[in-house]
């Protein structure tokens, strides 16, 4: 398999991989809106429950193996514009946002091979204990209320920009399928973005605050960012609706890794 295969087929796992991760989220998710499960979960608490599974390691490393595919894909989206987007202000936006999440699912996937090495203590690591923990060290740092409130504003900002991808975005131009196909599943992707990105604007607004009044216990992981928006008016039915959405995000990913165009960037496909 020469090289330019192994890369596409690497990014055609990951795209499959964060699809899975991201229907286990959305059920998740919905179960907590619905009272079925004690919280929402976040993606390394989701893995940790997937490790009491039978075969559970098998499943963990090979989405780790998944993500860093996904995350390799993204990296070379970002250095070599293998989407070719061009040098616009906006092309330099949108590969930054894919260094960003390349970096993200990187970590992921490192998230998960750690497990696979310490599968007798997966229960013993608290998501939230391990966020606060986090953002109590980076108080401790100079400016650390500064560091927090800027890391606030970025997740803010990527949240904000999933809604406008879900609203203007043409998700059909990356697909190699025919129009039926295309015009069925474009709306997962717009209803997936868009959800995805109302899903992560309460971690920033968290993040935000533990900055302004420099306390730790005001930062939440994601899935506690989700189970706060509960507790809000009408927050069960705004909890259902995110986890619809992800699921539809899952879903896409899904389609993502049958159908999008992928060309390595030339640059190291010689």
């Amino acid at each position: 398999m020469d090289l330019s295969k192994a890369i596409e087929l690497a990014s055609r796992l990951g795209y499959a991989a964060r699809g899975l991760v991201y229907l286990s989220l959305g059920a998740i998710v919905l179960l907590a809106a619905l009272d079925l499960t004690p919280r929402a979960k976040g993606a390394k608490a989701l893995m940790r429950a997937w490790a009491d599974w039978p075969l559970g390691w098998a499943l963990i490393g090979g989405i780790g193996v998944g993500l860093a595919g996904f995350a390799a894909w993204r990296i070379l989206q970002a250095l070599f514009d293998a989407d070719r987007h061009g040098r616009s202000l906006k092309a330099w936006g949108v590969r930054a946002g894919q260094a960003i999440s390349g970096l993200v699912y990187g970590g992921l996937a490192l998230s998960a091979f750690e497990l696979l090495d310490e599968l007798e203590d997966v229960g013993e690591v608290d998501e939230e204990q391990g966020v606060r923990h986090t953002a109590s060290t980076i108080l401790d740092l100079p400016h650390g209320d500064s560091l927090l409130i800027v890391a606030g504003l970025i997740v803010l900002g990527f949240g904000i920009g999933n809604v406008i991808q879900g609203v203007v975005q043409d998700f059909a131009k990356r697909l190699d399928c025919d129009d039926r196909i295309c015009r069925r599943v474009a709306p997962l992707a717009r209803i997936g973005y868009a959800a995805r990105g109302l899903a992560t604007l309460p971690l920033g607004v968290f993040l935000v605050r533990a900055g302004v009044e420099a306390r730790a216990g005001e930062a939440h992981s994601w899935g506690g960012a989700l189970q706060a928006l509960e507790g809000q008016p009408f927050g069960s039915s705004a909890l259902c609706l995110v986890a619809a959405g992800l699921i539809a995000f899952g879903l896409f990913g899904l389609v993502e890794a049958r159908y999008r165009r992928i060309k390595p960037p030339p640059e190291i496909t010689p």
